[in-house]
């Protein structure tokens, strides 16, 4: 029964992120009938829309939108890449881009709230390696339950602002990026598409759940 608990909870878990990797590399094959890569698609969608002042940067650390920076950046396989994976994941971002030009609420106050959280995870590890060593020196175990529960809330931000940010990554792959792509990709690639798009959205589910697993990890430490 206990076997079966936990593989059901690692199931729950690193499933979504599975599944999203599978479908970005299903559909990444390069494609020659594609006129352009995905850095190329992004930056003429860029101009085409009038969003002036917004790069698009080739970057080691995930595709991503930095609206301080108003940058758009992809990973290398989407800058480079000419593939249907490459040039829906650049209009995803772009997406993001267009939530920016035109003030979409939501996507300024996820920006904050993931510069609060990753501040919060930090804080929530230091007190987690902390807690033991406070028990030992104050000998209180009111003081590390206090510890324990500041760490509880640093690491539930975390996952709580994935979750968060879903409605923002959604409406960034088919309420902007989803329109666009049906004038640059053929409809048979459309369903392909939409599946692609929902991966982006999904690594943030994975994201949230890997933060949960984190905060069970480090709870099941400090029980021993």
């Amino acid at each position: 029964m206990i076997v079966l608990a936990v593989a059901l909870l690692l199931a729950i878990f690193l499933l979504p992120n599975i599944w999203a990797k599978w479908v970005l590399n299903r559909h990444a094959k390069s494609r020659d009938d594609y006129p352009g890569t995905g850095a190329e698609l992004a930056k003429h969608l860029l101009s085409r829309l009038g969003i002036e002042g917004v790069q698009v940067e080739l970057t080691e650390q995930g595709d991503h939108y930095d609206p301080q920076a108003r940058c758009v950046r992809l990973s290398r396989d989407h800058f480079e890449g000419r593939s249907l994976t490459a040039v829906t994941v650049a209009a995803h971002e772009v997406g993001h881009a267009i939530q920016h030009h035109r003030g979409y609420a939501p996507l300024m106050t996820r920006s904050r709230l993931v510069a609060v959280a990753q501040k919060a995870e930090k804080v929530g590890a230091l007190l987690m390696m902390a807690a033991p060593f406070l028990f030992v020196l104050t000998r209180t175990p009111g003081g590390m339950l206090i510890v324990v529960l500041a760490a509880v809330i640093s690491f539930g931000t975390a996952a709580l602002v994935h979750l968060v940010t879903l409605p923002v990554e959604f409406d960034a792959s088919f309420q902007r990026a989803l329109p666009l792509l049906k004038d640059y990709i053929p409809p048979y690639d459309m369903p392909g598409a939409r599946h692609v798009l929902t991966a982006c959205a999904f690594t943030y589910v994975a994201a949230s759940l890997a933060s949960l697993l984190n905060l069970g990890r480090w709870l099941v430490i400090l029980r021993r």
